[in-house]
């Protein structure tokens, strides 16, 4: 019950932010972007997915070579070993 409402709780957010989008998009009308919005966006795009690829490949290269394990201890081994 508790899950259920959590996510009818965030489903109504979710409608919420999309309404208010569509809202704010829509008032615009035809006003025209400029080559500098145009560039802005491009270099927006380019340097989100750049950190996104950026970031998913250092998850998968962590996970691979094993520096998401937890740390372990060998009780045998002494310091001078």
């Amino acid at each position: 019950m508790q899950s259920a409402l959590i996510v009818v709780a965030l489903l109504a957010i979710l409608a919420a932010a999309g309404s208010y989008a569509y809202a704010g998009l829509s008032k615009g009308g035809d006003t025209p972007i400029g080559i500098h919005g145009w560039i802005a966006m491009f270099l927006g795009i380019v340097f989100t997915l750049v950190c996104g690829v950026g970031l998913m490949s250092l998850v998968f290269y962590s996970s691979r070579h094993g520096y998401d394990e937890p740390p372990s201890f060998d009780r045998h081994r002494t310091r001078d070993q």
